[in-house]
């Protein structure tokens, strides 16, 4: 399951650090200690600290260092166990039994065990949990704890994600059991098994986590981890600059020009990887405008992508053609492109009835003009300064668009989840397992469901059922190929770019290894080394 191609892996070199750059001398001890605090920066606030709510990047941020499940990615991309020590699958494929590490506790003391899994799986296919990820496990025929270390499911068909979808965090049931989950106090003072403990929130201003000295894997060698929000990003980079932040995603203005001096390469090291993820602008197809797919395919035209790829990240991405990375086993290089074409744009316009009739430079059907408003989230530069590109290239063909950025928590809970907008620009993080049920198949539409543009498509649907039975990577290519042609035929979302990744980690931090999964694989076997150690508590 190595998908991630050689070139991904040679862009994924850090600056050296080098000693005499640090001031440093060869007889320091670089040798892993405990202690030091970890900061850092976000654009966004958590929404809630219990997983099963959250869908917000903050909040896995920190969810993902509270809590484990059964399996996890190692650097690899390859499947290992957590909270799992080994499982069995059957050869048909639709039994996998999970046996439990025994020396697991939570936070609080109380020994963890598989009447915890348990109860999480009946949480999330609980109809009265509003998660949007009830889905895989639903697909669970019967689940069973028949000893405190054994969990053993049953699928009704099989289903190739399933041994993926137990990295679901395990919640307390101790602390659970018997409660309406909305209302749980766990969602501002979680209690997890994982490498951190909470220690305080503090709303708008930090969220506080400390080392889980007794975690089963071994103590992190970080003790204390600071989560600052801190929503405009020109204000990180003074506050990176400053000794302010240890870890901050640069902004490829930042990491080709600003960062390049003797000063900063001292302080800290520089990565840089394709990242798991992609930037669209998608369409609410319960808009009367957006249902005409040679109107969608219009404006898809009408967008120069490479002009934001150049002009935004300063060539730190690549040209998106749909939902998947371009050196992934299932990436279909054969789709439709959308290459800038301005006169394409406006002859699939006119063939579907938009015309400029009274004159006055925009284009009307029905005595409607053609203007919509596109929103996009507060404290994200790429997809306001890509909005702005996108603004003026529609109003080149006659479309009057207007760019909205809108607080973060606001976007989601007044724009996104009631579907209450026109156009959005987002992005979307995934990871090397294909299935793309819960964003495009016609059932996830409803209210906090991931298909919140309204996409139907009896064939998409009737694919993504079939990705997700079959196990034969070739068999599951030929499925996913085909996917991916009718989104590029469909559009959607008008794919626009895959951003390289971009960080920077202050230099004191040793025990990096820049892997196919990126840097963040392993945070809990980063260190400082005693002499370098900056903060006392």
């Amino acid at each position: 399951m190595r998908w991630v191609s050689l070139l991904t892996l040679l862009w994924l070199t850090s600056c050296t650090q080098d000693a005499s750059l640090l001031g440093l001398d060869d007889s320091i001890d670089e040798s892993p200690a405990f202690g030091d605090t970890f900061i850092e920066g976000s654009i966004g606030d958590a929404s809630t600290l219990l997983p099963v709510l959250a869908s917000d990047s903050s909040s896995s941020q920190i969810n993902g260092l509270i809590y484990n499940g059964l399996v996890r990615y190692d650097g690899q991309l390859e499947v290992v166990g957590e909270l799992a020590e080994s499982w069995d699958i059957s050869a048909d494929n639709l039994t996998i039994t999970f046996h439990l590490r025994t020396n697991v506790f939570w936070h609080d003391g109380v020994p963890f065990t598989s009447a915890d899994v348990l109860f999480t799986y009946q949480l999330y296919i609980d109809p009265e949990t509003p998660t949007a990820y009830a889905e895989s496990y639903l697909q669970v025929k019967k689940a069973e704890a028949p000893d405190p270390y054994t969990f053993v499911v049953t699928y009704a068909q099989p289903y190739a994600p399933a041994l993926l979808s137990w990295g679901m965090a395990v919640l307390p049931r101790h602390l659970l059991s018997g409660k309406k989950i909305t209302e749980s106090p766990l969602a501002r003072r979680p209690v997890g098994t994982g490498p951190f403990k909470f220690v305080e929130w503090q709303g708008g201003e930090k969220i506080v986590l400390e080392a889980n000295r007794d975690y089963f894997a071994g103590s992190p060698y970080i003790k204390r981890y600071l989560f600052r929000i801190i929503p405009d990003t020109s204000t990180q980079f003074l506050e990176l600059q400053t000794g302010g932040l240890d870890f901050m995603s640069l902004s490829p203005l930042q990491y080709d020009r600003q960062t390049d001096t003797l000063a900063f390469r001292r302080l800290f090291n520089k990565y840089r990887y394709l990242s798991f993820g992609y930037t669209y602008l998608g369409y609410n197809l319960k808009r009367p405008m957006f249902q005409d797919q040679r109107v969608r395919q219009a404006l898809s035209y009408a967008i120069d992508k490479q002009e934001i790829i150049d002009g935004v990240l300063m060539g730190h991405g690549e040209i998106a053609t749909g939902p998947y990375k371009t050196d992934t086993w299932v990436y279909n290089k054969n789709v439709p492109r959308y290459a800038y074409n301005p006169q394409k744009a406006r002859q699939l316009l006119a063939e579907a009835g938009w015309q400029d009739n009274d004159g006055d430079g925009v284009l009307d059907k029905n005595g409607a003009r053609f203007q919509f408003v596109i929103v996009t989230n507060q404290g994200n530069d790429q997809r306001t300064k890509a909005g702005e590109i996108i603004q003026r290239r529609f109003r080149d063909i006659g479309i009057d668009v207007q760019l909205r950025v809108i607080e973060w928590a606001t976007f989601l809970k007044e724009f996104i989840n009631p579907g209450n907008f026109d156009a959005t620009l987002l992005g979307w993080t995934g990871g090397p397992e294909p299935d793309q049920y819960e964003i495009w198949h016609s059932s996830k539409t409803g209210p906090r469901q991931l298909n919140f543009i309204g996409y139907k498509n009896a064939e998409v649907d009737a694919l993504l059922e079939k990705g997700r039975r079959t196990f034969d990577q070739q068999q599951r290519k030929k499925i996913y190929d085909r996917f991916q042609q009718i989104l590029a035929e469909d559009q959607p979302y008008t794919f626009l770019f895959i951003p390289e990744a971009l960080p920077a980690v202050a230099s004191r931090f040793h025990g990096i290894e820049p892997m196919p999964a990126g840097i963040r694989y392993n945070f809990e076997q980063w260190y400082v080394p005693q002499a370098l150690q900056k903060y006392s508590r």
